[in-house]
């Protein structure tokens, strides 16, 4: 195997966003390390190759930047190809709706020269940029289902039940190969149709289980940008039963394990609505504060949740 070439690589995997995606290619381009230091990969999963053509010659003068055009669909299959592409032995993913800080490459570096060989995984803070107001039903338990990620003010190493997000994540490529790359029957395929996620969140937990380190750096930050589409309580619920579908998927065997317990939390928020919205009504109706708003998004994904893992309901007697 040759040499890395670049200390790092920042890979932007992207699906007919080309409204958004330059943006992103610009800061992934301004970053503060040397440009011979780092490269940039584009692995473009829009079904028009001659579009993607054109898009990419916008950039053809950039020497540090690749353009893929990669036919098969989804999110986990366009991260593999960019980390097989990456010409470091480091690959930083950003989404193609955010903005990179300029000195957000050179923090993730600095972050596994820091904790050495172990380290596996850095995340960094994603600040929200919002493409509409943040309604007052949005409370900040909530705001990690549009992936806000804010750790602290110091650059640490996690502990279980801590978590980073795909929209700004970085993996040692080796660690990567090393548990088979991400799953491919996890994460997003083509536009919105699909919510399914936790791909980085598996390969992550993968990691962990070999023994590596996952850190947290709040200089290696992002911003991304918050959908109008996305603010709505709809969209909520849908992105909980969803979540519900990418864990179980993930963990089989641990959500099956708490089915009951989330059919009586079900139940729990089902009895405190009006006798009428006891149904599935009752997990649909728009909420106007956000602690009750909350309560139902939680009871949406452990609806879900005991209907994967199957119900077992018996009358009272």
């Amino acid at each position: 195997m040759a040499a890395p070439t670049r200390r790092i690589t920042a890979a932007i995997c992207t699906y007919e966003r080309y409204d958004l995606l330059p943006g992103a290619i610009e800061s992934a381009l301004s970053q503060s390390l040397p440009s011979d230091a780092y490269e940039v990969i584009v692995v473009d999963n829009s079904p028009d190759p001659v579009r993607s053509g054109q898009e990419a010659a916008a950039f053809a003068r950039h020497p540090n930047l690749s353009w893929y055009h990669e036919a098969k669909p989804g999110l986990s299959n366009a991260r593999n190809v960019a980390a097989r592409h990456a010409a470091s032995p480091i690959v930083a993913y950003l989404d193609d709706d955010a903005r990179a800080d300029p000195v957000w490459l050179e923090n993730i570096a600095a972050c596994f020269d820091q904790y050495g060989p172990a380290l596996k995984v850095v995340g960094g803070r994603i600040r929200p940029w919002w493409g509409a107001p943040r309604p007052a039903w949005l409370s900040d338990e909530m705001l990690g289902n549009v992936t806000v990620v804010d750790h602290g003010e110091e650059r640490r190493l996690l502990g279980d039940g801590e978590w980073v997000a795909g929209a700004n994540i970085a993996f040692r490529i080796d660690a990567l190969r090393d548990v088979g790359w991400f799953d491919t029957s996890l994460g997003r395929t083509g536009g919105g149709a699909s919510l399914l996620s936790a791909e980085e969140t598996a390969v992550t937990d993968r990691i962990r289980a070999l023994g590596g380190l996952v850190a947290y750096d709040p200089l290696a930050a992002v911003e991304h940008w918050v959908d109008p589409e996305r603010l709505t309580q709809r969209w909520f619920r849908r992105r909980a039963a969803w979540q519900a579908v990418s864990d179980y998927l993930r963990d089989p065997k641990e959500r099956f394990a708490k089915r009951d317990d989330a059919w009586l939390a079900v139940k729990s928020f089902l009895l405190q609505q009006n006798p009428a919205d006891r149904t599935l009504r009752g997990l649909a109706l728009e909420k106007s504060g956000a602690s009750e708003f909350r309560w139902q998004v939680s009871a949406v994904y452990n609806a879900v949740t005991a209907l994967l893992a199957g119900l077992d309901e018996h009358d009272d007697l």
